[in-house]
């Protein structure tokens, strides 16, 4: 039986204010895979309702001459990243790595063994952390994220991420991206839309691997951030990473962070919790075509089950609101052939 390590209580915006047949010879080129794949971009996908609404909205929006048509251009795409695009369960993945952050730097801070939040964090004591509330989260996520440049914080990430391994599965966390997902980010891709991550995460945190696991480069990342500073250290012209939050991308900041980076208003949003309810309203609600789609959290045996009590990628409202708005839910355990990539190895 696996351990609880959920936090009790402990939602997003606490966490973050404190921070993609067979050959017919041997001999011969995969023809009907090949085949497959071009009559089907969405290949794990089950034939229901949501496969067929992603491939609808995307038809009329790129048909020519269609009332619906939307310019290049403008086919704006966003997708939130945790629960949306990789596992977000027992906790998020930027928790593990402050926690992990925490344990590595204790030996240099020898007051956290007897200072809380720092206590309860070297000691796995997730009811006690949760406890310390935002106030606490913001000082552990500030202890571990700041003081360092944004070149050292990057090769943290980046060390942290090719050796860490999730709990349940034993795998890179860059292994537990949802296959159907990076299906439609390159489906989507391949029909004139950019691809954008609109992201609770840090999007410092984001940016290192974001092209190499999803097709999407750093400058199409938004993300939570702290504060950086310019510095000339040695001569050499350094950014400074401060212990202050400098902006939250989370429920109503996320079309506030859309707006400013990328300064277009989307036509399609990807989201799986009440954090992604204002950005699929920006996304769906104004004028002329939209389309929205959350991920529902159904499916214990292959991934997690979970929604309106759950503490990470908490699911109520924007669930609610998917059948007055019309935006497709996906059930993962019905309409998933596959979850993750390993799955089909």
């Amino acid at each position: 039986m696996k351990p609880n390590l959920s936090i009790p209580s402990l939602n997003r915006r606490s966490l973050l204010s404190a921070m993609t047949a067979f050959s017919l010879f041997a001999a011969l080129p995969d023809l009907a895979g090949e085949a497959l794949a071009a009559d089907d971009p969405l290949p794990s996908w089950n034939d229901t309702g949501p496969k067929v609404a992603i491939r609808d909205f995307v038809d009329k929006v790129t048909k020519e001459g269609s009332p619906d048509f939307v310019p290049e251009p403008e086919r704006i795409a966003v997708f939130d990243n945790d629960g949306t695009l990789w596992v977000e369960q027992p906790m998020y993945t930027q928790l593990a790595f402050a926690l992990d952050r925490v344990k590595q730097e204790a030996p240099s801070h020898p007051e956290w063994t007897t200072t809380q939040p720092f206590k309860a964090a070297l000691e796995g004591d997730m009811k006690t952390l949760a406890a310390s509330g935002e106030k606490g989260l913001v000082e552990l996520i500030m202890a571990t994220h700041s003081g360092m440049t944004v070149a050292e914080f990057e090769t943290i990430v980046s060390t942290w991420l090719a050796e860490a391994r999730d709990q349940r599965f034993k795998r890179p966390y860059t292994e537990l991206v949802y296959q159907p997902m990076l299906e439609l980010l390159a489906y989507l891709r391949a029909n004139g839309f950019t691809t954008f991550i609109v992201s609770g995460g840090g999007i410092e945190f984001m940016r290192p691997w974001s092209e190499q696991i999803y097709g999407v480069p750093p400058d199409q990342v938004v993300g939570s951030s702290i504060k950086t500073q310019f510095e000339m250290r040695d001569g050499i012209p350094t950014l400074f990473r401060l212990p202050e939050i400098n902006f939250v991308n989370d429920g109503a900041g996320k079309p506030v962070g859309i707006n400013e980076h990328i300064g277009l208003r989307p036509i399609a949003a990807f989201g799986n919790s009440d954090g992604d309810l204002e950005m699929l309203q920006w996304a769906t609600l104004g004028a002329g075509p939209g389309f929205g789609l959350i991920v529902h959290h159904t499916d214990a045996q292959r991934e997690f089950a979970y929604d309106r009590k759950s503490s990470f990628g908490h699911l109520d409202k924007a669930l609610d609101a998917a059948s007055v708005n019309q935006w497709t839910v996906v059930d993962m355990k019905m309409d998933w052939k596959t979850v993750f990539p390993f799955e089909q190895k």
